[in-house]
């Protein structure tokens, strides 16, 4: 298992958005198939950032500051109308910019302490600032599987 690296199991064929999205289109994607996220790329293919679930829902939500400043009454129909209102927005307005990434010829393992360490279910891969796949913990871990099956 040492020797694999991220490239021998990372995803390619990514699907991406630009900064100029439409959110709606974004938050379509993640619904219909179930993506926590997306690569951001210019129109040079270059990695400008992530937007993910968390990036969307967490506009509807008080920050920690004001929670425990006591300010935060969440209204569930107003979060409700607020989040009708993110609809009109672009990837631009709401995605971390610029990304973590890891290299496709890192070893896979450090790749998941990498990822642990950050809290990251999936990380782009790039070589430079050019996305060439992604990996999940669920291809570590699939990986980890079949390595235990043949030894």
């Amino acid at each position: 298992m040492s020797n694999k690296i991220v490239k021998d199991i990372m995803s390619t064929g990514v699907r991406t958005v630009t900064p100029e999205t439409p959110i709606k289109e974004v938050v379509s994607l993640m619904c219909l198939y179930r993506y926590s996220g997306l690569p951001v790329v210019d129109d040079n293919g270059k990695l400008v950032g992530i937007i993910a679930e968390k990036d969307v829902l967490s506009r509807l939500f008080p920050s920690i500051e004001e929670t425990m400043q006591g300010l935060a009454n969440l209204d569930f129909d107003d979060a409700a109308n607020d989040y009708k209102a993110l609809m009109d927005k672009t990837v631009d307005d709401l995605m971390a910019h610029g990304a973590k990434t890891v290299s496709p010829d890192m070893p896979i393992l450090r790749a998941a302490v990498y990822m642990a360490m950050n809290r990251f279910r999936r990380i782009p891969v790039a070589e430079g600032d050019k996305l060439v796949g992604m990996l999940s913990l669920g291809d570590v871990h699939k990986a980890l599987f079949h390595q235990s099956l043949n030894t």
